[in-house]
Order: structure tokens, then sequence, then C-alpha cells
């Protein structure tokens, strides 16, 4: 067996290395499926995010913009259906005690052969204990090191994702928003003697936990959507939007994921970019073909086209308001996965919100032609279309897009690790690079820095190590121009410039460097 690490390994040793994504809370042992963003993850996220932001507000005349906030009234996942219905089946492996969810578990048909795979020969030995217990006695079963065989799967359709066991506990709801309490007055202790008194009583102790805890509880939110629907009024009223219109919103939600995988694709804490395009009924299906088709357009420019593909769900995959729904998904180290959805959800929100608050959710249109009465003047409920990204998702995406690994010659000169982000998604744009420590050859840099910056082109100055150590550190982190001062820029006023991709080389005059550099990004130069 090859101890060659993978490709996702190789990417998150470098995420951390360079400074782009860190475990949460490491030096108390981390929290699970919790990120910090470090300088230059925080910049690539950012230029993802900006990049976004042109596309669908500061391009258009007809998306605005909000920025809503994460606790809302509890009445808003009420009307969602989010506290009803937002939940997994959740399962405990009776063998290796491992929680997970059951539509995310692999399949296995009843009667197959399986085998359990603990991490030693130490939780085998354990693990076959209690397997053998749960088999019974007319089942003999036996180890082969760290495996358990001799077990064939249940009715159940599916295994363990951690041992392979199908010795699984009965599936039950579990919910994934967080919920925490709003107020000045601690509900815990309303909850303890509610409890209290429904165990004398001989009644549900949980129904009375959640009724003391109903008054003060909030929740985070789950997703961005729920603000857009919620404020659709008000953002008619003081922006005078007509339909076909758009609000859009970057921010953060949260979900008590329970099968956390692949590095920061999925997480407790994510950042979306979700838009809600509201349109005449009837018109969902043509509004949903045109975002279908730009969101794959604007993924193609900063991810290569062939790992890209968009899927149309199934009619067992929509959920019931819903009459179309496309994922943009891209070709992750591990397989397809979802990167985008963009749904079609008729007027399922707005007339939820209408009915829970008891507020109007409409638009009318005086110039057309209402379809019942044939007269000018119609007043309706919009129908949305949501092209919904993760940016999170998408800072993976580009991470494993960008990343090659070039061998060098036979002597492995010329080897290195290089980022080939779209350099308007580069954390830096331009490395000014002294070729040595003397000579006014510093002070030359410092000075074009100045000029990036003063540009709004973020530059770094960096003279520690020597020069070839510093393109390879630049390569890694995906910065996609160099600028080297040297011995001639004395005597011309000129300096080296070397891009990323193929290293090629040319000289420039210092007074044209952020222009050559700010026209490359715009043109996407590599």
């Amino acid at each position: 067996m090859s101890n060659e690490p993978t490709v996702m390994q190789k990417i998150v040793s470098l995420c951390k290395r360079r400074g782009f994504v860190y475990q949460s809370s490491e030096i108390y042992g981390g929290l699970r499926s919790a990120y910090d963003y470090g300088p230059m993850g925080v910049e690539l996220k950012r230029n993802l995010t900006n990049e976004w932001w042109r596309a669908m507000v500061h391009s258009r005349e007809d998306i605005v913009g909000i920025d809503a906030s994460i606790f809302m009234h509890p009445q808003v996942w009420k009307s969602s259906g989010h506290l009803s219905n937002f939940s997994d089946p959740m399962v405990d492996c009776k063998v290796c005690g491992e929680r997970f969810r059951a539509d995310k578990a692999p399949t296995a048909g009843e009667g197959d052969e399986i085998s359990l795979e603990l991490a030693d020969k130490g939780r085998a030995k354990v693990a076959l204990e209690k397997a053998q217990e749960l088999a019974g006695e007319g089942v003999e079963l036996r180890r082969e090191g760290k495996h358990i065989r001799g077990l064939t799967a249940g009715d159940r359709g599916y295994v363990c994702p951690n041992c392979g066991s199908p010795f699984l506990s009965d599936e039950r709801q579990f919910n994934l928003m967080f919920r925490t309490f709003h107020g000045p007055v601690d509900p815990i202790g309303d909850m303890v003697k509610a409890v209290t008194r429904a165990a004398e009583a001989g009644e549900d102790p949980r129904q009375a936990a959640e009724k003391a805890l109903e008054g003060s509880s909030v929740y985070m939110r789950p997703e961005t959507a729920q603000a857009m629907f919620v404020q659709f009024a008000n953002i008619l009223q003081s922006t005078s939007m007509k339909v076909p219109f758009g609000i859009a919103q970057i921010g953060k939600s949260f979900r008590n994921e329970v099968t956390v995988e692949h590095f920061i694709f999925r997480s407790v804490e994510f950042e979306q970019m979700e838009m809600e395009f509201f349109v005449e009924p009837g018109k969902g299906p043509e509004a949903l073909e045109y975002w279908k088709n730009e969101r794959m357009r604007w993924w193609s420019t900063y991810v290569k086209e062939e790992n890209l593909r968009l899927r149309a769900h199934g009619d067992d995959e929509l959920a019931h308001y819903s009459d179309g729904c496309f994922d943009v998904e891209y070709k992750f180290p591990w397989g397809w996965d979802e990167l985008e959805g963009i749904a079609s959800r008729t007027d399922y929100d707005l007339k939820a919100h209408t009915e829970g608050s008891g507020k109007k959710l409409v638009y009318f249109d005086p110039e057309a032609e209402n379809p019942e009465t044939g007269k000018k003047g119609w007043r309706y409920t919009p129908h949305v279309v949501e092209p919904a990204a993760g940016a999170t998702r998408g800072v993976l995406a580009v991470l494993c897009d960008a990343y090659d690994e070039e061998p060098g010659d036979e002597s492995g000169k010329g080897k290195r690790t290089v980022l080939r982000l779209h350099p308007r998604l580069a954390p830096i744009k331009a490395g000014i690079l002294p070729l040595v420590k003397k000579d006014g050859m510093p002070e030359k840099g410092r000075e074009i820095v100045e000029r990036f910056l003063d540009a709004g082109v973020n530059a770094k100055f960096d003279q520690q190590h020597a020069i070839g150590k510093r393109y390879a550190r630049h390569d890694e982190v995906g910065t996609p121009y160099c600028l080297t001062v040297d011995g001639q820029t004395g005597d011309d006023d000129t300096v080296t410039i070397r891009y990323r991709d193929d290293r090629r080389q040319e000289r420039i005059k210092v007074d044209e460097a952020v222009e050559v550099v700010r026209t490359a990004l715009a043109e996407g130069t590599r």
C-alpha cells in the first residue's frame, strides 16, 4: 500500500503551511468541522465573493443587495418549514459508536457479504466481541488483522460509513438548526422546573422542556434566503424595483451537521452567495433556463470547464413546491459534488410568509393585464428562481482546480508546486522582490510596492531568502506576477516581470508596472 499522500491531503497541507485555512482552536485540540481562514485564505474568499457580487449586483440594474441579521424571529423558521422539516435521519452504529446520516451511508444489498474494518487490531478485537454478540450464536465471525469477516448485510440497505457494520440503531430525525436563547433571563431554570413537574405528573418531560424554552428560543440561520423573502415588501417600497428583479446576499449560515467531510466542503459554519429572482407567474421555467446557463458561465471563468457539469434533479429529489432544479457540480478529488443549486421555488416562500405573518407579500403591476379579468392592473404573488452557491465550497473548488505539481527535469531541477488561481482571485496580485538587500534595491522595491497599493492593487514586498525560494513561495500562494528589482533597474528604471503559470520573464518600465499588472488582471492573463 502506497504511503504517498493523496491530492486532497496535499491541498490540506498546503492550506495550513501557506496560511489559507487552519483548524479552529488548534492549540486546544481543535473543534470538529470548524475552520479559520488565514491571511491567504481570507483574501481568496473575499476575492471570490467580490467577483460574485460584481457579477450579480454591480454589473446589473435588476438586482439589489441586502445584508440581513443572522438571528430572525422564530416564526420565520416555522413558516418556512425549517422547524418541522429541516432535519436528517440519524443512525448510531452499535459496533463502533459512529453517528451518521442514513441518507449519506454506503449502500449494501440484503444478503451481501460485508467486511468490517476498524482503525487498528486493538479496536478490531473489541469490535469482534460486540459484533459476535449482536450476530448471535448461529453466526461465526473471525478477525483478520483489523478486519472482521463472516457477516452479511441486513434489510436496511446501508451500513456504517466508519466500520461497515450492519448493526445499527433505528433512524430518528435530527434538526439541523442551532438553537440559542434571546433575552436577559436564562431559561434553563424554568425548563428544569417544567421537566420536574411533568415527571411528577406522568407527562412527557421533553414536551414540557420544549414549551418552557419556546418563549426565549432563537435560531442561527441555516440559510440566507429567508431574509430576502421576509424583506420583499420593504425592498419594493424603498427601491421601486420592477419585476423581474432580484435580491442578493452574501453571509454566514450554520447547520448542526453530524456528517462532516472533505475539509471545508461540509462544515457547521459556512458562507453562502444567494440570490432570489422574482418573476411573473408562468415565467419561472424561462428564468430557470437563463440562470442555470448564466451560473455555469460564471463558474467556468474561475475553474476549468471540463471539471464542471450541470445536473438536473430527478422528480424524487425535488422539493414538493419546486418545478425544477439544477446543480452546478464540480469534479472534486473524491468525485462530482454540488457547488451551486439553481432552483425554481414557485410562489411557495412568499405565500408561506404571507400566511405566517398576516402581511401580504405581493406585487402590483398597473400596466400588466390581469389574466382573470382581462383588464389592466395585475396583483400577484411572484414566483422565484434561486441561484444559491457555497462560498466556502467555491474556495475549495478553486484551490483544487488550481493545484498543480510540475516534476522538473531528470535531476529534479525546476520541480515546483503551484496554485494556478485566476489572477483576480489570487490573494497577492504582485510580489515585489529585490534581488539582494543592498545597492538601493530594497528601497526601490518599497517605492514600487507603494505605487501598487496606492492604485488599489494588493502587492507584497518580499526580500527574505534566495530569489528562487521566493518565486517558489509565491507560486504556492498563487501570486500571478512577480517583479524583480535588480542591478539593471538602477541603470534604466526597468524590472523583470515573471508570469506564474509558464515562468516566462520580460523587462518592463517601472513607471508602467502598475498599468501592466492592472491590464493583465482585467484580462485574466496568466
